[in-house]
């Protein structure tokens, strides 16, 4: 799979550019994937420093940063899609730098990835949590 995305993913690339090239020029097309790059690279920087200080603040107050941690990787990711060239990459990169969206998703990725001990049942409740000594 990941090989597919690869292949496919500069592909449509190049065709997208060539088109949008098509309709309003290769100079404006060249122009607005740089811009975009550009914008994207601060707004990555400012949203990473605020994630990691709201990180900090959790650790501070003693509680887990999951959801936090979760959204710092979220922007590192739409950073990294900002930076490749692409226009395709470039939209997948804004919305990730969308607080509201990236807050949703974090919180999505979060619910779905709930790490339960070996043994236990999720969503029951029944979990008993103690410590054993083994005698022989």
């Amino acid at each position: 799979m990941p090989f597919l995305i690869f292949l496919v993913l500069p592909i449509v690339e190049l065709w997208l550019l060539i088109r949008v090239g098509a309709a309003i020029g290769a100079t404006l097309a060249v122009g607005l994937v740089v811009a975009t790059a550009l914008l994207g690279a601060g707004v990555f920087n400012r949203q990473g420093f605020r994630t990691l200080t709201r990180v900090r603040a959790r650790l501070e107050r003693g509680e887990t940063p999951a959801a936090e941690v979760i959204e710092g990787m979220l922007v590192a990711l739409a950073g990294l899609l900002l930076v490749m060239p692409g226009l395709l990459t470039d939209a997948a990169g804004l919305a990730g730098l969308v607080p509201a969206l990236r807050r949703w998703l974090a919180g999505r990725l979060l619910a779905s990835s709930r790490v339960v001990p070996p043994g236990a049942r999720r969503g029951r409740g029944d979990l008993i949590e103690g410590d054993y000594k083994r005698e022989d």
